[in-house]
């Protein structure tokens, strides 16, 4: 009786792990999420690692979600894409920048979201660049309309053609003149970009004013979008499936109609 129960246990223990096998074996890709706490962002966190790893069982990715920076002391090219998700890129320490540099520039990928938009100047311009714009000042949180400029990329395809919208409607200058493919614009006629706190200015940037694009660096795909600044945002159908589309071309290339 005791052989047959160890036996029993046995080959059910061994039918679990060729079922693990075969999920993970189903897995198309794989993405390292960053997301990191700073001043103003941090209760994004769980929210967005809740919505992201629905995500990922409905797409079959797999993800590592983290809030620690060590984990660019490991090996990098196990993952289709890097995303910085609110992670000040600052906090990477000189090594592991270095590592980040040489995962683009052998392939990788890379995605960047809302606050890993801003750097101090002068400190990481690698890093700057691959954004492809700079940021600078930005009005209060307001409702604003942002519209699809590029309905043949997948981070647009769940969005209406004018979308309302609330967030910090980041204010871009272009210091090295990179070329980059705008998906979103932002409508400045629909909220007031010189609303700022005391003692600051901000402007607009008029007709052009995207807020979501990608381009190339070398061989290596770059998805940015400056929305994403509340935590409830995590949770919207709509942001997620701009998210999705972001993270679906940028881990493989593909989705984008001809």
């Amino acid at each position: 009786m005791k052989q047959r129960l160890l036996a029993l246990v046995a080959g059910l223990m061994t039918m679990m792990m060729m079922m693990m096998a075969g999920a993970h074996a189903d897995t198309q890709y794989k993405i390292l999420v960053l997301a990191m706490p700073s001043k103003y962002h941090y209760e994004y966190i769980p929210v967005a690692r809740d919505s992201l790893e629905k995500l990922g069982k409905l797409h079959a990715f797999e993800m590592t979600y983290t809030n620690k920076p060590e984990v660019f002391d490991g090996d990098l090219n196990q993952y289709a894409a890097v995303m910085f998700l609110n992670a000040p890129p600052e906090e990477l320490n000189e090594a592991r920048r270095k590592k980040f540099e040489a995962y683009m520039q052998h392939g990788g990928n890379a995605m960047l979201v809302h606050r890993s938009l801003i750097i101090p100047p002068n400190t990481w311009p690698w890093f700057e660049q691959l954004i492809g714009r700079h940021v600078g000042t930005h009005p209060m949180l307001q409702t604003g309309v942002a519209d699809v400029v590029d309905k043949k990329f997948p981070a647009t395809f769940g969005l209406p053609d004018h979308w309302i919208w609330s967030d910090e409607w980041y204010v871009f200058d272009d210091p090295y003149q990179i070329r980059i493919h705008p998906v979103l614009n932002v409508d400045e006629t629909s909220y007031d970009p010189t609303r700022i706190w005391p003692g600051q200015v901000s402007h607009g940037m008029g007709k052009e004013h995207p807020v979501s694009w990608y381009h190339y660096v070398d061989k290596s795909r770059v998805f940015v979008t400056a929305l994403g600044h509340d935590g409830n945002m995590y949770k919207d159908p709509q942001y997620l499936a701009h998210l999705m589309g972001g993270i679906w071309w940028t881990a493989t290339g593909k989705g984008v109609k001809p």
